[in-house]
């Protein structure tokens, strides 16, 4: 069996993206990404003034909530984990990347919608199929946060077992 060279740093924009992920609808704000290294991505994420939850979060005030600056860069890592990092490549099964924990949350501004954000992503490999995920956010020239969570995999199988019992 041959393995496959990746060769960085290499683009994927918003259809490559979500071909990796299956998230769709309002949660799925990714435009671009850009591998790095199989640890280090950048990618950028934008709310159009017409989400229905940008609508709802302080009507007449948009601001994009925190929790979705969470969920963009979880779904970010997970793309580049999966197109960029040969280890999670060769992962098999039908593999979910899945938000574990936030370990560090710093809003230090608030995003408003229709801005372009950029999230500078450094992995570390914690366990073989949990990844902890460190960001710096940036809008502009501003840092809004500073983000660190872990992502697992897990079976599909396995995360829809566990709705059973809910």
């Amino acid at each position: 069996m041959t393995k496959e060279v990746l060769h960085y740093p290499f683009a994927l924009g918003r259809t490559e993206i979500e071909a990796l992920l299956p998230h769709r609808g309002d949660i799925f704000v990714c435009q671009h990404l850009t591998v790095e290294g199989k640890h280090h991505f950048k990618g950028t994420a934008r709310w159009p003034l017409a989400n229905a939850v940008i609508q709802g979060h302080f009507p007449g005030l948009p601001v994009v909530p925190g929790v979705l600056l969470i969920e963009a860069m979880a779904q970010l890592a997970g793309a580049g984990l999966l197109a960029g990092d040969p280890y999670v490549r060769s992962l098999t099964g039908d593999l979910l990347g899945v938000l574990a924990s936030v370990r560090k949350c710093l809003f230090k501004h608030p995003v408003q919608p229709e801005r372009d954000v950029e999230f500078v992503m450094h992995c570390r490999q914690m366990a073989p199929t949990a990844v902890q995920v460190a960001a710096s956010v940036t809008t502009g020239e501003i840092e809004v946060a500073q983000l660190d969570i872990v992502v697992v995999y897990t079976s599909r199988q396995q995360m829809m077992s566990a709705f059973d019992g809910a």
